[in-house]
């Protein structure tokens, strides 16, 4: 992988992380764009316990662009994009319209691949390889910030879930916190520790691998399986099968195997409502240990990939239960979701 580091005209960060080791990228962005101006701001809720970022400046992002004029594109005569290059493998760059930036944290915009209409299913193995890498050097460098606390990457697909841009691509946040979600599992892993005397994530996975009924896909270094208590109806959890806190730790025998085991995991995530069905809107997220904070060594790296869809045709909303209360209420059983995930293998 070759990593090159350059600048926006706004002074953004751009990165190109490219296969080959002779690319030279030295386009340079000519769009007479003025400084990023954020009002990022992080309040905590006295009741909650938790943080919430107030970014009005995102009002204004760029919302559904036609193909020709995706800013995710690399730049081409006449249309200049955040890309300045020609083509390119992966890029990340600060996003202009950041949730969380300066002491608040930073947020990245990660491109998959610079063609407009494939998505991450439709990689390579080799490309989904250099995405990972990709991943793993902005948890790296993100980790060096004062500022942030937990690096969290993930991808949203779908307008269902509300992405306003087609282009394949997902986004880094560097929360300076730790977030809610990440708490609560480090509380239950620490309790589980002072039961049991083992780890929660291992048990888990123990759990899983020997009920066999929602496990979806197994590798040599990877396992994948339908959570015993999943709250959206169709939801799989990816672990290593040797436990580590964060993606820098993976080593080389789990790096080669990740983009069969994931990259098969989505296309069967588009075969579940059948054929002739749109592509499946899903949120996939990797969940990784906060630094400098007790018990980070306990927790376990994975990636949780989940749709809103519940049928064909119909989505599964937050109403009142989920949205008021946080109880969840799931339509499809656990092991029918891993049933269906098992039937549309790849042949």
């Amino acid at each position: 992988m070759k990593k090159t580091v350059t600048t926006l005209a706004d002074g953004r960060e751009l990165i190109y992380y490219d296969s080959a080791d002779d690319i030279v990228r030295d386009a340079v962005d000519l769009r007479p764009l003025d400084a990023v101006s954020t009002s990022s701001e992080v309040r905590v809720d006295p009741l909650l316990g938790d943080s919430v970022a107030i970014a009005s400046h995102r009002q204004g992002r760029t919302y559904h662009p036609p193909a020709d004029e995706c800013p995710l594109c690399p730049s081409r005569e006449g249309r200049l994009s955040e890309i300045p290059d020609a083509h390119y493998d992966v890029a990340v760059f600060e996003n202009r319209f950041p949730s969380l930036a300066g002491d608040s944290g930073r947020c990245e915009v990660v491109c998959f691949t610079s063609d407009h209409d494939v998505s991450f299913a439709g990689l390579t193995e080799a490309q989904a390889a250099l995405v990972l890498e990709a991943w793993t050097d902005r948890t790296a460098e993100l980790a060096e910030l004062p500022q942030v606390t937990q690096v969290f990457c993930f991808e949203n697909r779908g307008a269902e879930i509300g992405v306003t841009l087609g282009h394949p691509h997902g986004q880094i946040y560097g929360y300076p916190f730790v977030t809610p979600r990440t708490e609560l599992m480090m509380r239950s892993a620490e309790t589980h520790r002072t039961e049991t005397g083992r780890n929660l994530f291992d048990d888990v996975v123990a759990r899983e691998l020997a009920d066999g009924d929602r496990v979806v896909l197994e590798g040599e270094h990877w396992v994948a399986f339908v959570p015993y208590a999943a709250h959206w109806p169709y939801e799989v959890h990816l672990h290593p099968r040797r436990r580590v806190p964060d993606l820098r730790e993976l080593d080389d025998a789990a790096r080669t195997e990740f983009p069969q085991i994931y990259l098969e995991l989505l296309r069967r995530f588009d075969r579940i409502f059948g054929p002739g069905e749109p592509p499946t809107p899903y949120i996939s997220a990797w969940h990784q240990a906060p630094f400098g904070v007790p018990g980070r060594e306990e927790f376990g790296l994975h990636l949780e990939l989940f749709t809103i869809r519940r049928t064909p045709g119909k989505l599964k909303f937050l109403a009142g239960s989920e949205s008021g209360m946080s109880v969840f209420i799931n339509d499809v059983p656990p092991e029918a979701a891993a049933q269906r995930l098992r039937e549309v293998a790849s042949e």
